[in-house]
């Protein structure tokens, strides 16, 4: 006697829908799998952001699947940097964001450790820096500040990051614009983004600088007054250009991402990938208009030529301000 075939057919679709339910899940795979990402500072500030950031888009976008982070702050990334170089080295999952600030920083504190010593992946943003002042401080604008620094450095503390990184290296310079000796600073270094920001709103400084997006929100919250931007052109129309303030100096604070060293060639170059579709995304763009991020994209060999160059210049301004 024949069974009837209707019990069988369950059986037969579903055994011929597993290759289509496998194939759906390769294609839903993250397409880099999972990441160990470093922050060399503490919660709250430029580097934090940015890994955060990427963690938004990249995420949705099915680039990656979890992204594990860790903080380690302190000397604007020379107490981080030894440890990610250690403790992740050959590590194909392994990532760190880092920039501008870690180049001034290794400098000034005589790190036997520096970027030198990590895999460059590629530089994904850049932004100007702002000089701000409490809401209700006497300083009303970019000539009150130097004003001030003229009249004596030692009395305007101003907070930032750690010592020896770019926001300090602007105060030198300022202070050096205006005549005297960049040595007579008063700044104060922090660990992050969110101590400064207490710090400035709390009166313990006289005035701030930083990246432009580490203060955005206090900004247009109205408890911060910015007096002008370290970039070229203006980040916010109605603020000027330190350069338009006839103050000759043009800064960027640019962030990036590097892998630790001892990992293969195919590796990197997948991380290298990795980056090159997240920015190809129509929501970083988005993103990065959002923050007033710059694209300052760059890989490879360019990349490399830019960190030598830049450590270079950093070097040469360092010791002419005499913290190098």
């Amino acid at each position: 006697m024949n069974r009837p075939l209707s019990g069988r057919r369950p059986l037969l679709a579903g055994a011929l829908a597993l290759p289509f339910l496998a194939t759906r899940a390769r294609a839903q795979a993250p397409r880099y799998g999972n990441l160990n990402v470093f922050i060399p500072a503490a919660p709250g500030g430029g580097w934090d952001g940015l890994g955060r950031a990427i963690e938004q888009v990249a995420r949705p976008a099915g680039l990656v699947g979890s992204m594990q982070f860790e903080n380690v702050g302190g000397a604007g990334g020379a107490v981080g940097l030894p440890r990610f170089v250690s403790q992740r080295r050959g590590r194909p999952d392994a990532l760190m964001v880092a920039g501008a600030v870690m180049v001034g920083s290794t400098i000034t504190n005589k790190s036997p450790v520096g970027i030198k010593d990590v895999t460059p992946i590629a530089r994904l943003t850049d932004e100007s820096l702002a000089v701000v002042v409490p809401a209700n401080s006497p300083i009303q604008d970019i000539k009150g500040l130097m004003d001030a620094l003229k009249a004596g450095p030692g009395a305007v503390s101003v907070g930032g990051g750690s010592a020896g990184g770019i926001d300090h290296i602007l105060l030198g310079l300022l202070i050096k614009a205006t005549g005297r000796n960049a040595r007579e600073a008063s700044y104060v270094g922090f660990a992050g983004g969110g101590p400064a920001q207490a710090a400035i709103l709390g009166g313990q400084v006289k005035a701030g600088i930083s990246g432009y997006s580490e203060f955005a929100e206090q900004i247009k919250a109205g408890r911060m007054r910015i007096l002008a931007t370290s970039g070229a052109e203006r980040t916010d129309p109605k603020v000027p250009t330190l350069k338009e303030s006839g103050i000759d100096i043009v800064m960027g604070n640019w962030r990036g991402l590097f892998a630790p060293p001892g990992i293969s060639a195919d590796i990197r170059a997948r991380h290298t990938a990795f980056a090159g579709e997240l920015r190809g995304l129509p929501a970083w763009k988005q993103l990065l208009d959002t923050r007033e991020w710059q694209d300052a994209f760059m890989e490879g060999g360019a990349f490399e030529d830019f960190l030598k160059s830049d450590y270079d210049s950093t070097t040469a301004v360092l010791k002419d301000i005499g913290l190098a």
